[in-house]
């Protein structure tokens, strides 16, 4: 009697793997943010520091490339270009002047108010109830978490 093949030790099939489902799914939502903040003048690495300054303002460098899982070197040339367009500014901490403080303009601090309606954008075109958008965004945290560790 034939066993039938296990998957495991196929040749990699596209529509089976994990990672391509995450990466298709990653570039459709950015399709979808990019449309939404051309209103606003932001990319979407740039409206992800927004978020995290409008949470808490006044953060390090290192701080805001933690919440964002990027290191400092990608993260000062986009820190630059948002100095630059006035949404932010970049000065170095009177204590340690290793440590460069992230802060809001209040031109950046404004864009809140506009960007208040994009969540609301996103979770309409998902067609997903709160729950299950509650529940994957869940079970990626996770994977994330997994994947983390493994590296």
């Amino acid at each position: 009697m034939d066993t039938p093949p296990n998957p495991l030790h196929e040749v990699p099939r596209l529509d089976r793997q994990l990672c391509f489902a995450l990466y298709s799914t990653s570039l459709a939502m950015s399709k979808l943010y990019r449309k939404l903040l051309r209103k606003l003048g932001l990319t979407y690495s740039q409206y992800l520091v927004m978020m995290v300054l409008w949470e808490k303002n006044e953060l390090t460098v290192s701080e805001v490339g933690e919440r964002l899982f990027l290191d400092s070197a990608t993260l000062t040339p986009l820190l630059k270009r948002m100095e630059q367009a006035e949404l932010l500014t970049r000065v170095r901490a009177a204590s340690d002047e290793r440590q460069v403080i992230i802060s809001l303009t209040g031109r950046g601090d404004q864009m809140r108010h506009e960007a208040a309606l994009l969540p609301e954008a996103i979770f309409g075109a998902t067609n997903c109830s709160v729950g299950e958008v509650a529940g994957m965004k869940n079970q990626l945290d996770a994977l994330r978490t997994s994947l983390l560790r493994s590296v």
